[in-house]
């Protein structure tokens, strides 16, 4: 079994990003495997160990991103793939994706269900259309036996199981894994397993960031006496207009 899983590189969700000139100020800030794709990383790991596969992890981004692709290779992954590109979007990302998938023939191409910088939620649908392959997200457990997956996924009021033939396009989320820690024989067998560079193939995209700005503050907050109920009425109909 051949598996593809598309990992983020974005800033540790534990980091405060703080504005210079209208931009993010990345300076210093430590960035991570995103954690959807975490999960998602878990998952091939021990697919690939069952069936005795290939697993490679692919990452659009620079070469500034290339020790979150190591730490994925620490992790398990088997090789790895920069597309020499800034992701400046989805559409852009999806691209990337196909390209390599059109290449490869993937039987699994597994991914977060969305990025923790963007939280777009849309390269998983844009891949599995290009490619013509049913997609399913947000995968929460998956096991793949003769040519099929079987997978539950979230849906409004409770969960639903899945069955689809391979290959397939998964947007995954917990708990479909355990996130795995690399331990330091992984860590010394990342440094020499290979990591392919690719220049990026088109440059149409479809969004464009237009500004940046932080969330407001939080505003004074005024207790009410939980028996003083005409004042909290007034309250929301005349300062908070909500009623």
């Amino acid at each position: 079994m051949k598996i593809l899983v598309c990992i983020s590189h974005v800033p540790d969700t534990n980091a405060k990003v703080p504005f210079k000139d209208g931009q993010p100020d990345l300076a210093g800030v430590t960035f991570v495997i995103g954690p959807y794709d975490d999960f998602a990383l878990a998952r091939a790991v021990e697919i690939r160990d069952e069936t005795k596969g290939k697993l490679t992890v692919l990452n659009v981004g620079g070469a500034d991103t290339e020790p979150t692709i190591r730490k994925a290779l620490a992790i398990g992954a088997d090789d790895a793939i920069r597309v020499n590109a800034n992701p400046t979007d989805a559409y852009f990302v999806a691209q990337q994706i196909v390209e390599i998938a059109k290449a490869e023939n993937y039987d699994l191409i597994m991914m977060g269900r969305e990025t923790s910088d963007y939280n777009g939620g849309q390269v998983h649908g844009m891949v599995a259309t290009m490619l013509g392959i049913p997609c399913v997200t947000p995968v929460m457990s998956l096991k793949v036996e003769g040519g099929k997956a079987v997978m539950s996924k979230e849906i409004e009021g409770g969960k639903e199981v899945v069955e689809a033939a391979l290959p397939l396009v998964l947007g995954c989320q917990e708990p479909i894994a355990e996130w795995k820690i690399p331990n330091m024989r992984g860590i010394m067998a990342a440094k020499t397993k290979p990591l392919k560079v690719v220049e990026a193939v088109g440059t149409a995209t479809r969004t464009s960031v237009v500004a940046y700005e932080a969330p407001a503050g939080r505003g004074n907050c005024k207790m009410i006496d939980k028996d003083n109920i005409a004042e909290l009425v007034n309250l929301l109909r005349a300062e908070a207009k909500v009623i």
